[in-house]
C-alpha cells in the first residue's frame, strides 16, 4: 500500500519563488488562480496544486496540517472521490508555504452573522469574503475550517484531474473522451482496455484542465463512509515523521531556557554549562538562553546549570492580581454588544436570577512539546516543524535569519497535538535563530515539558456576570457580561504587528451567537488590559462562554421549575431546528427522564460553535469513594457526515479535552511565573477516569460545519450540571475539583 512506501523525499520540487506577493485588493486579484507552487520532475505530472501523479500513484497535497484530527484522510477522500483513485494508491503530503493553499473559510468566520442563521446568501457571502485570504496568503489550519475550506476545492481538483486523464487516454486510443470511463486509478475504454493513471503521467502534463461538474452525493463511494486513516499505519509502526524525528548528518541538539516571567534577562553566567563535556555553545536569545550539545538530555542538563537573573513580569505577579484586572474590565465600556435583542432594562415580571462565573488560565498541554529541526547554510534555511501556519512560519524564520522568505524551505511535519498552540511561531523562530548561529550544522531543538507548560499562549482566564428572568417556565431575559484578555487582539499583534479595528466578536462566541429564542437577550464583551500571553485554545472563547451561558441556562431552568432538557429544547425549537434536533437526540440516546437514583446525577448542555450544533449529557456517580464520570452522550449536526468515524473520534476527543479542563486543569501564577510545569500538576483525564461515550451524528444543517472543536464547549457545563443534579451544589468556578470530591 502507498502508506508503506518510503516517501520521505519525493522528486517534485517546491517552487516557493512562484508565489505572487502583495495584498492589493481587487476583483481581478481575487479571481486569479493562485500560482501552483509544485514543479513536476521526470515522469511526473502536476495536475493541480493539490494533485501530483507519478509512477508511485497519486499524491494528494494537503493544504492543512495533520495533528491527529484526521483531516488529511478526509481531504484525500475528497480528491479520490472525484478522481476515481483506488484508496491504496493514495499518498498524502503537506503542502509547502504557498498562496495556493490559503484557507478560504477562515476569514468568512468574521462576518457579523450568527452561524446558525446562515442563509444560502450569507453562506456564499462568507465564501466570497474568504477569497481575501488568497491575497493575505492565509495558509492556516484552525477554526475547524479545514474541511469546510476543502469540501469543494479538493473535489474540483480531483474532478479536473480525472477529466484531464481521460483526454490524455483518448488521444492515445484514438477515441472520444466521452466514451471513456474511470475506475480504481484506471481509464477504461469501451472495449475494456485499461490504462493506469500512472502510465499517463507524461501524456497528461500538457493537457489543459477542464472545468467539470461535481458528482452528486448519490454516487459517492468514499465520502460518507469511514475510511482507513492515511496517517495511522505509519504512526502505529513508528515510521511517521514528526519534527523531532528528522535525522541529518552532523546533527547537534539544542534546548532553550526562557524567562518564565515572560520578560528579558538581567544577566546570566554559563561558566558551568560550558565546561560540561559535549556542550558546544550557549547562545544569548535576549529573553533566555539556548544550549547546543551532542544530545538533547545533555543540552537540557546544561541549560539548567546556567545561572540566570530574570527581569520581572510586566503583568500582575500572581493569580489574584490577574483576576482583579479581569474583574476591573467590567467597569469599562463594552468592546462589543453583538447580541442585543429586545430591552434588557425593561421591567419583566418573573423570577430573577443573578450569577457570576470564573474560569482559569489553561495550557494546551500537547503530548509533543514544542520542537523543530533547522539547517542554515549561509544563504538558505531549511526547517522541519509541526506548525499550523506555514507562510507565517516561513516569513518569521526568514526575518530572524536575515534572508528573503523565498530562501526558506518549510517542511510541515505531523504533530503530536496542536489545539491552536502550533499556530504560534516562537519555537520555530528559536530553532532558526540557533541554526543561524551555527551555519552548516543541523540543529534539532526540543523544549522540556516544563518549558512548554510555562511558555504557553494560554487559554485566557475569564469572568462572567449574568442576570436573567424566568416566567411561565421559560426564559424571558438574559443579560450577560463577559470579561477576559482578548485572544484575537494579542494574536493579531503577534502575527501581523497590528490589531484590526472594530469590536472583538470572537470574544463573545459561544454566548452571543447561540440559537435561543429569548425575548430580551444581550451579551456584552469587556476586554481586560492584561499582558499575560494568551492564544487560540481548542474552541477558543466558546470554551469559556459555553460554560458561562449554558450553566446559567441550567440555573434558569431550575428556577423556572422546568426540566433542564425541555427548557433548552423549547428555546431552540423556536429559533433553529437542527439545534433543537441535537438536544432532542441526546435526550433519546440517554433515555432522559429528568429523574435519577440518589447516587447518580445527569446534566445536559448545548453549544452551537464553528457551524455545528452539539448537545451532551454527562452522567456522574457517587461511589462512596468519590465521584466518577460514568457516561457521556453526544449528538452533533455538522450538516454532512463525510467520515463518520473521524467525526465520532473528534467529538469524543473534544469532550475529553473539555472534561479534563472542567475537572482539574488550571494554570496559576506566583511571582510572575506559571506554577504548573508537567502532568504531575496539570493532568488530564486518564483511561481509568474517562467515561463511556456514545455519539450520534445528524445531517440536517443546511451547511457544512466544523468538527474539531464543537465537542469541547458543552462538555464543561454538562459535567457541572450533572454534579448539581447529584449534589444540589452549584459550582460557578472551574476546575470542579475545588468544589467536589472527584476521582482523579
Amino acid at each position: 500500500m502507498a502508506s508503506l512506501r518510503k516517501i520521505a523525499r519525493r522528486t517534485f520540487l517546491i517552487g516557493s519563488a512562484a508565489i505572487a506577493g502583495g495584498v492589493a485588493f481587487g476583483v481581478y486579484q481575487l479571481r486569479k488562480d493562485a500560482p501552483n507552487p509544485l514543479v513536476a520532475g521526470a515522469g511526473e505530472a502536476v495536475l493541480t496544486p493539490f494533485v501530483l501523479l507519478n509512477q508511485d500513484g497519486v499524491t494528494v497535497i494537503a493544504p492543512r496540517a495533520e495533528m491527529g484530527q484526521g483531516v488529511q484522510t478526509t481531504l484525500a477522500a475528497l480528491v479520490a472521490e472525484e478522481m476515481d483513485v483506488a484508496w491504496e494508491d493514495i499518498t498524502v503530503l503537506h503542502g509547502p508555504p504557498a498562496q495556493a493553499y490559503y484557507n478560504q473559510a477562515l476569514l468568512g468566520l468574521a462576518l457579523p452573522f450568527r452561524h446558525y442563521a446562515d442563509t444560502d446568501f450569507r453562506h456564499s457571502l462568507r465564501q466570497g469574503i474568504g477569497q481575501i485570504g488568497k491575497l493575505l496568503h492565509l495558509q492556516v489550519t484552525g477554526g475547524s475550517t479545514s474541511i469546510k475550506d476543502g469540501y469543494e476545492r479538493m473535489r474540483h481538483a480531483g474532478a479536473s484531474a480525472r477529466e484531464a486523464l481521460k483526454l490524455a487516454a483518448a488521444a492515445q486510443l484514438g477515441v472520444a473522451a466521452s466514451d471513456l470511463r474511470t475506475q480504481d486509478s484506471h481509464v477504461i475504454a469501451p472495449d475494456g482496455t485499461r490504462i493506469a493513471y500512472t502510465a499517463l503521467a507524461e501524456a497528461v502534463r500538457d493537457i489543459d484542465l477542464p472545468d467539470v461538474e461535481l458528482r452528486p452525493r448519490s454516487e459517492w463511494k468514499y465520502l460518507g463512509k469511514s475510511m482507513p486513516r492515511v496517517d495511522m499505519r505509519a504512526k502505529a509502526t513508528g515510521t511517521a515523521q514528526f519534527a523531532g524525528d528528522v535525522q541529518l548528518e552532523g546533527m547537534q541538539f539544542a534546548t532553550v531556557r526562557i524567562n518564565p516571567k515572560r520578560a528579558g534577562m538581567v544577566s546570566y553566567d554559563d561558566t558551568v554549562a560550558r565546561t560540561m563535556d559535549g556542550v558546544a555553545t550557549v547562545i544569548d536569545l535576549g529573553d533566555g538562553i539556548a544550549v547546543v550539545a551532542s544530545n538533547t538530555w545533555l543540552a537540557m542538563q546544561a541549560a539548567q546549570a546556567v545561572d540566570i537573573v530574570w527581569q520581572d513580569a510586566a503583568y500582575p505577579a500572581d493569580t489574584a492580581g490577574m483576576m482583579a484586572a479581569i474583574a476591573a474590565a467590567f467597569e469599562t465600556e463594552p468592546n462589543s454588544t453583538v447580541r442585543d435583542d429586545g430591552d434588557v432594562n425593561a421591567a419583566i415580571e418573573g423570577t430573577e436570577i443573578v450569577a457570576e462565573y470564573t474560569v482559569p488560565f489553561l495550557a494546551h498541554a500537547t503530548m509533543e512539546p514544542m520542537n523543530a529541526t533547522a539547517l542554515f547554510t549561509g544563504d538558505r534555511l531549511e526547517i522541519w516543524t509541526g506548525n499550523q501556519a506555514p507562510v507565517i512560519t516561513r516569513d518569521k524564520c526568514a526575518a530572524v535569519a536575515g534572508i528573503a522568505p523565498e530562501a526558506v524551505t518549510v517542511h510541515t511535519t505531523l504533530m503530536g497535538g496542536g489545539f491552536g498552540r502550533r499556530a504560534e511561531t516562537d519555537y520555530s523562530v528559536q530553532a532558526a535563530r540557533i541554526a543561524t548561529a551555527l551555519p552548516g550544522t543541523p540543529i534539532r531543538m526540543t523544549w522540556t515539558r516544563e518549558e512548554d507548560m510555562r511558555h504557553d499562549f494560554y487559554r485566557p482566564a475569564a469572568m462572567a456576570r449574568f442576570r436573567g428572568v424566568v416566567a411561565d417556565g421559560a426564559a424571558q431575559l438574559i443579560d450577560g457580561q463577559i470579561a477576559a484578555p482578548s485572544v484575537f487582539q494579542q494574536s493579531s499583534f503577534r502575527q501581523m504587528g497590528q490589531v484590526p479595528p472594530g469590536p472583538d466578536r470572537a470574544h463573545v462566541e459561544g454566548a452571543a451567537d447561540q440559537p435561543y429564542d429569548v425575548p430580551h437577550f444581550r451579551i456584552t464583551g469587556h476586554l481586560a488590559d492584561l499582558a499575560v500571553p494568551v492564544g487560540f485554545w481548542r474552541s477558543v472563547a466558546a470554551s469559556f462562554n459555553g460554560f458561562f451561558l449554558d450553566t446559567f441556562i441550567d440555573e434558569m431552568a431550575h428556577a423556572a421549575g422546568t426540566d433542564p432538557l425541555q427548557f433548552r429544547l423549547a428555546l431552540a425549537e423556536r429559533e433553529h431546528a437542527p439545534s433543537a434536533g441535537v438536544i432532542r437526540a441526546v435526550g433519546e440516546m440517554c433515555g432522559w427522564t429528568g429523574e435519577t437514583p440518589a447516587n447518580i446525577g445527569r446534566g445536559v448542555a448545548f453549544c452551537h460553535s464553528f457551524g455545528t450544533a452539539t448537545a451532551q449529557v454527562v452522567e456522574v456517580e457517587d461511589t462512596g469513594r468519590g465521584i466518577r464520570i460514568n457516561h457521556c452522550w453526544i449528538a452533533c449536526d455538522p450538516g454532512i457526515a463525510l467520515d463518520p468515524a473521524i467525526i465520532e473520534a473528534q467529538m469524543i476527543s473534544g469532550a475529553i479535552y473539555g472534561l479534563s479542563a472542567a475537572m482539574q486543569e488550571e494554570v496559576t501564577f506566583t511571582d510572575g511565573a506559571a506554577d504548573q510545569g508537567n502532568f504531575t500538576d496539570y493532568d488530564a483525564l486518564r483511561m481509568h477516569t474517562a467515561p463511556r461515550f456514545d455519539v450520534r451524528i445528524l445531517e440536517t444543517s443546511a451547511h457544512l460545519g466544523g468538527i474539531g472543536e464543537p465537542g469541547t464547549p458543552p462538555a464543561m457545563p454538562a459535567l457541572g450540571n450533572a454534579l448539581f443534579d447529584l449534589t444540589g451544589v452549584r459550582a460557578r468556578e472551574l476546575p470542579l475539583i475545588k468544589t467536589f470530591d472527584l476521582i482523579l
